[in-house]
């Protein structure tokens, strides 16, 4: 067998793994932003963080035993160029998007597997969006022109790249070695794991405990896969930079770009030269999302409820196709993928997409409640709600 159908095989087995224990687990990212935001429930928002914290391990372990250099990532989430502007409006568009497409890239798939017609518009609205934001100049244009200028290239100021242990190595003079990358990684992940479990009460529901290892662990399972001894010769043996053959390199699992990948896949009538990392996680993640929702008998064929439903969801997969883009990674590919290399841009972006989710969700909730309000007065009340500016400046009372 081919070492790169080989490969394919097995990112098709976890992201089968994914998509089965995600549907039956209920894990959903932009569910733990509205159960932390709507009702202080932070059980799943645990869950997601749980699977960041057990990625952050695996990718420490195995980087310190030789198994992969996580810098060699295709997705430069170390390098040292910190754009700080694609963090926070790709994060912002992202979230914002996420709530108006009812989820976030790895939800949309899982929905899809579900049988929601409507996710399969937002997932062919958000591959076209990322594809023209990397197969365009549309990305060139309208971001990169200004963007690029005023990010922050640490190596100016002699730090090597943007991750925690290479900045504090730098900051303290502390010899950034193996090792050290080792116990920060360690320590990072274990006052992660102590702030999720301390309370008591999250180990009691076995499914967010499960949906967050198994997460955590298909994601370092992925970055062995493509960075270990099977991914190393896969690469090794092709030039995956020559155009237009599938750029494939060190990776693990984001969906948004991969919704591109997967248009051009299909636009090339399943030709299996275009067949690639993204689009095979794609796939399977539907696949397993299918599996169990026929198992379980959850398999409902879903459509728009109006003409306002139908443009939400547009609006959200234009935003999630490319914000998520800008940003780099979605819910899983910055907010667990990219956190599990450390870099302090995937730190960024996680923040900026809840942040963008949970204004989003509380401004649609004071526009509810009331109904002659303007978008400024909820989007005040809705910033004074989450302590981000004082509360004097509120216009509407809390709910």
């Amino acid at each position: 067998m081919e070492v790169a159908t080989q490969l394919l095989i097995y990112i098709g087995i976890l992201g089968f793994i994914l998509g089965f224990v995600v549907t039956k687990t209920n894990f959903c990212t932009m569910g733990a932003v509205s159960d932390w935001v709507n009702i202080g429930d932070l059980s799943r928002f645990k869950s997601w963080m749980l699977a960041a914290a057990i990625a952050i391990l695996g990718v420490a372990i195995l980087s310190f035993l030789s198994f992969f250099d996580i810098n060699d990532s295709r997705i430069p989430y170390r390098n040292s160029l910190l754009a700080w502007p694609r963090y926070i409006i790709g994060g912002l568009m992202f979230g914002i998007g996420m709530t108006y497409a009812s989820g976030c890239g790895n939800k949309v798939l899982i929905r899809v597997g579900g049988g929601n017609l409507k996710s399969l518009v937002v997932l062919i609205i958000a591959g076209i969006m990322a594809y023209v934001m990397t197969r365009t100049d549309f990305y060139g244009i309208v971001f990169h022109s200004w963007m690029n200028p005023i990010s922050l290239d640490l190596a100016q100021i002699g730090i090597l790249d943007q991750s925690l242990p290479t900045i504090i190595s730098s900051i303290f003079s502390i010899n950034n070695s193996a090792h050290f990358n080792l116990i920060l990684g360690i320590i990072v992940s274990l006052i992660m794991i102590f702030m999720i479990f301390k309370s008591g009460k999250f180990i009691q529901n076995f499914d967010n405990v499960f949906s967050g290892i198994i997460v955590g662990l298909v994601i370092v399972m992925a970055w062995l896969l493509t960075g270990g001894v099977i991914g190393q010769e896969w690469i090794g043996a092709n030039d995956f930079l020559d155009d237009p053959r599938p750029s494939v390199g060190m990776q693990s699992f984001t969906f948004i770009n991969p919704m591109g990948e997967t248009l051009i896949f299909a636009g090339n009538a399943a030709d299996l030269y275009y067949l690639t990392f993204g689009v095979t996680a794609l796939l399977s993640v539907i696949t397993g999302a299918f599996a169990y929702s026929v198992l379980s008998k959850n398999f409902r064929i879903e459509w728009f409820l109006s003409k306002q439903d139908f443009i939400r969801h547009i609006i959200g997969a234009v935003l999630i196709g490319i914000g998520g883009v800008l940003a780099m990674g979605c819910t899983i590919g910055q907010g667990v993928t990219g956190i599990s290399t450390l870099a302090i841009g995937s730190f960024i972006t996680l923040i900026f997409i809840i942040l963008g989710a949970a204004i989003t969700m509380k401004v649609e909730f004071y526009n509810a409640v009331y109904e002659d309000c303007s978008f400024f007065d909820s989007l005040r009340s809705s910033l004074a709600d989450l302590n981000l500016i004082p509360n004097r400046f509120r216009k509407l009372e809390k709910i």
